[in-house]
């Protein structure tokens, strides 16, 4: 699994593009000097390293992704437990829930999670 760790401003600009997406080139440059403070350069630079990474593409004065905001988190998500918990789910539940009682419809989907994902015998 390729890693995608980005710094907290290019979670930021990449939140941009996937709420707006797709979106020209030139309103992303307004838009994150707006909203982030950016000049035309740093916004152009940031993007080039994130369609580098393959999170995002611009053909034609048009950005849009290739890995969807959901895709994204989950693969930090996956990342997250493998680093900290030695890509142990439930070790990771175990420290999640630490101590605190599920209510009865949390319980009910992990439930229903865990026999949607379960591998077959």
């Amino acid at each position: 699994m390729k890693v995608y760790k980005l710094t907290e401003s290019e979670e930021k600009f990449a939140e941009l593009i996937w709420q707006n997406e797709p979106i020209g080139s030139g309103d992303l440059v307004k838009l994150c000097e707006k909203d982030m403070g950016w000049k035309k350069s740093t916004t152009y630079t940031v993007l080039k390293k994130l369609c580098n990474k393959g999170i995002f593409k611009n053909e034609n004065a048009v950005v849009s992704s290739l890995m969807t905001r959901d895709e994204y988190y989950a693969r930090q998500s996956i990342i997250f437990v493998e680093d900290n918990f030695g890509g142990s789910l439930p070790k990771f539940l175990t420290a999640f829930i630490g101590g605190r009682k599920l209510s009865r419809q949390q319980a009910e989907e992990l439930k229903r999670l865990i026999d949607e994902h379960k591998e077959e015998e």
